[in-house]
């Protein structure tokens, strides 16, 4: 039997949006002190270069059909490093456990017997919000928030009923190429046609953009803007309320 007291520990650690200045202060602390970090292509190279010299980094970067390393072959290196006795930082973009597959990869430490520490951090849906002045809930708006995935498998299988219309908000993860299929969905559930959207490219970065349409206009924005992945669907009444209030507080809010 190993001795547990060389097994190292694996930490998830949420790498926000994109920013280095929405990391939390502990994924800052455990990113500059890491001797070994496995990443994705979401984070910013600007926090990897938080790192210390010498750093050994393993680039994991999934986009759609593009993988650099299967999820199984993920879970295995995790787990064969720190059974090897090491410390391993596992940085993902936005929150570890939404959409990020964090819940498996803890799951496979677990069943190895390797520790594992999650560290959470600022949603992809949260930084876009924030960024674009966009409000989830609003007390005269919404009062219900959902988050989906636009690229699962099934998708028009997948059961949305009433995670959309009035008094909702529907956050859009990974559905920039789903975009057509979403929006048929949604109207053919019954939403409106003319129900504001509004899609977040690149949140929370120096090349984000905000664009917004009707959800019947959403297949065309997409294609016609080249909006390209990283981004976010929002749909909702929100998405079309009056920023000015917003931006007066934001800008109060500055250092």
């Amino acid at each position: 039997m190993q001795d547990r007291s060389h097994i190292g520990t694996v930490y998830l650690v949420g790498a926000g949006p994109g920013d280095p200045d929405l990391l939390t202060l502990r994924a800052a602390r455990l990113i500059m002190n890491a001797k070994l970090i496995v990443h994705d292509g979401l984070v910013d190279p600007a926090v990897l270069e938080l790192a210390r010299a010498g750093t050994r980094m393993v680039s994991v970067a999934k986009r759609r059909a593009h993988h650099t390393m299967a999820q199984d072959d993920i879970n295995a290196l995790l787990v064969r490093e720190a059974l090897a006795g090491h410390d391993v930082l596992r940085l993902k973009g936005g929150d570890p456990l939404i959409f990020g597959r964090g819940g498996e990869e803890a799951e496979a430490c677990r069943a190895a017997g390797v520790p594992v520490q999650i560290v959470p951090g600022i949603s992809a849906a949260m930084g876009a919000a924030a960024s674009a002045q966009i409000p989830l809930t609003h007390r005269d708006g919404a009062s219900i928030v959902s988050f989906v995935a636009g690229q699962c498998k099934g998708l028009t299988e997948q059961d949305w009923a009433g995670l959309a219309g009035k008094g909702r908000t529907l956050v859009i993860y990974m559905g920039v190429k789903t975009a057509p299929q979403i929006a048929e969905k949604l109207m053919g559930d019954g939403l409106a046609p003319d129900v504001p959207v509004a899609v977040v490219e690149n949140a929370a970065r120096s090349d984000m953009r905000v664009l917004r349409t009707a959800l019947a206009g959403l297949p065309d924005l997409v294609i016609r803007a080249k909006v390209k992945s990283p981004a976010l669907i929002i749909i909702g009444d929100v998405t079309a309320r009056d920023d000015t209030a917003l931006a007066h507080v934001a800008l109060e809010a500055m250092p």
